[in-house]
């Protein structure tokens, strides 16, 4: 596989270091329109060709497939012409901004018949698969409940860099500048984790956002810091579990913690995935009386990056597919519209609207 590097910002690094590391892919360009980046990205990894605009690249076409590794609000418009190039796509979620643009792409994807993926990186979680596959065989029982939480704390904390003045993370607090906040930055993981976990999509879903001060007037210079920092969900699975899904940037003591517990009526598995590395526990047969955990072995699993190669030789789709992104864009979508209408209810109770007598009742 001839492969391109679309995008050489500092996580196109990862996408670099892992294809160069599977065999019988030959990363042959890369592609930017900051050019000082761009070269100074090619000379890291050995790449041979540079390109300053993907039209340049796409005229060039000595290609098989590009892994799309620019900012979010630029894959909706650079997968769709990559697909109408014919060439296979890897891309970095969201597939677009908003559903309707990410079921555009997941059309074209079907119409091209080209290998597409979505790089929702928890899938390389070992422990996630495994959970996955004792929940679909029934080693819980019928799922009932489940809670699930994607926990960072760079807000309060220096250890990725000082996000007040390094533009890698101002632009992740600006709606202007193409962010949709944590529901749009690790949403979707904490959705995939949940969906795929519990092997079951969502139903229906609410929630709520929020975003608090960091600075006066929630500005710094050019970035007006408007993105929801934190946000609460409420859903109902396919399979009629009920749970909650939450995130948040402003979670002292956790780097980057992913947490899905899925409760069953004759077990419980918890999966954990920290920068330590993940863990999966079971209680399930005569534990579940004494409410005893034990740890689950499990086996390394094929990065996204190894199974994307492998598809392209095979010719065989894998998993996590455009359609699936766009599903869940759809929910990160009904989520926003929710949280927006949540003022006017609780207004309304205050009011008296779903009570008599004017007796303040939250919803």
């Amino acid at each position: 596989m001839k492969l391109i590097i679309l995008g050489t910002g500092w996580w196109a690094n990862t996408h670099a270091t892992s294809f160069s590391e599977i065999a019988d892919v030959e990363i042959v360009a890369a592609v930017d329109s900051d050019d000082v980046r761009l070269r100074a990205f090619a000379a890291r990894h050995d790449i041979p060709l540079t390109f300053n605009s993907l039209d340049d690249a796409l005229a060039w076409g000595e290609f098989d497939a590009a892994t799309n590794v620019t900012p979010d609000r630029v894959h909706y418009a650079t997968t769709l012409a990559l697909l109408a190039a014919g060439k296979h796509v890897f891309c970095e979620k969201p597939l677009a901004e908003n559903f309707a643009q990410a079921a555009e792409v997941a059309d074209a994807a079907e119409r091209s018949k080209q290998i597409t993926m979505v790089n929702l990186t928890y899938r390389n979680v070992a422990p996630l698969q495994k959970a996955r596959q004792m929940v679909l065989n029934g080693d819980i029982g019928q799922v009932r409940h489940f809670e699930a939480s994607y926990l960072q704390s760079w807000l309060v904390s220096k250890a990725w860099g000082d996000w007040a003045t390094q533009p890698q993370w101002l632009w992740r607090l600006s709606s202007k500048h193409g962010s949709n906040g944590v529901l749009g930055d690790v949403g979707i993981h904490i959705l995939d984790f949940v969906v795929y976990g519990t092997g079951s999509e969502i139903k229906t879903a609410a929630a709520q956002l929020k975003t608090f001060e960091k600075t006066p007037g929630n500005r710094i210079g050019e970035y007006e810091l408007d993105a929801n920092d934190s946000f609460v969900m409420m859903a109902e699975l396919q399979n009629g579990a009920l749970g909650v899904i939450h995130a948040s940037r402003w979670a002292t003591g956790h780097l980057n913690e992913l947490r899905l517990r899925v409760h069953g009526d004759k077990g419980a598995i918890e999966v954990i995935d920290t920068p330590n590395g993940p863990t999966l526990r079971i209680c399930a047969g005569a534990d579940a009386d004494n409410a005893i955990w034990r740890q689950v072995h499990v086996e390394p699993v094929p990065t996204n990056f190894e199974r994307f190669a492998e598809a392209v030789r095979t010719g065989v789709e894998q998993e996590p597919s455009f359609r699936h992104a766009a599903n869940l864009q759809e929910v990160i979508d009904h989520a926003r519209i929710s949280a927006a209408s949540l003022p006017a209810l609780i207004i309304a109770a205050q009011s008296g609207q779903y009570g008599g007598g004017g007796a303040k009742r939250h919803i």
